[in-house]
């Protein structure tokens, strides 16, 4: 696993030894292609839920993100991430936490770009739900990715219509919070 472009182009990523599904590097390229056309990734704020490696995250920094926030339930992921973090010289604020009892906190900021790679088995719609309870910047692109077996993830109303890609065995569903002028 490595990262795909960007200023730490080609730099290789730990993944936790066991427990996550780290998103492979065909789908994490066209991901970030498919945000290329939809928004300029420079200095926008990222949630990466459910973060694993950091891979997702790692990768919108890499691309010129300004600030990552990262939650994962495992201390082991968590550590893989900060460690995978170091190795690049990025600062991360990490938090080993279930995603549910992160996003029941009060959002410090709102945030322009959120990930959520969840097990495949692991339900996303109550997450869905509480994103756009301050947590979402006017305009911010949320991201789901799902096995293409799974169901599809209902988006709340307050994010509009989302539009899903298959990649062989993965999903990545894309929805867009409203401008404030919408």
């Amino acid at each position: 696993m490595r990262i795909i472009a960007g200023r730490f182009r080609g730099h290789r990523l730990v993944a936790p030894p066991s427990g996550t599904r780290p998103t492979s590097d065909r789908v994490r390229e066209a991901l970030f292609s498919s945000l290329a056309a939809r928004t300029d990734l420079e200095g926008v704020t990222v949630l990466d839920l459910f973060a694993g490696s950091g891979a997702l995250g790692l990768e919108a920094v890499s691309r010129g993100a300004g600030r990552l926030v990262a939650v994962d339930s495992s201390r082991g992921a968590i550590r893989v991430l900060r460690g995978n973090a170091a190795r690049l010289g990025v600062e991360v604020e990490a938090h080993a936490l279930t995603v549910a009892t992160f996003l029941t906190r009060t959002a410090p900021v709102p945030y322009d770009l959120v990930l959520l790679d969840p097990p495949y088995d692991l339900p996303v719609d109550d997450v869905l739900e509480l994103l756009p309870h301050g947590w979402l910047a006017p305009g911010a692109t949320v991201v789901v990715e799902r096995s293409s077996r799974s169901p599809d993830p209902v988006f709340p109303a307050a994010l509009g219509e989302a539009t899903g890609r298959h990649y062989g065995e993965t999903t990545l569903w894309l929805a867009r919070a409203p401008q404030a002028d919408d």
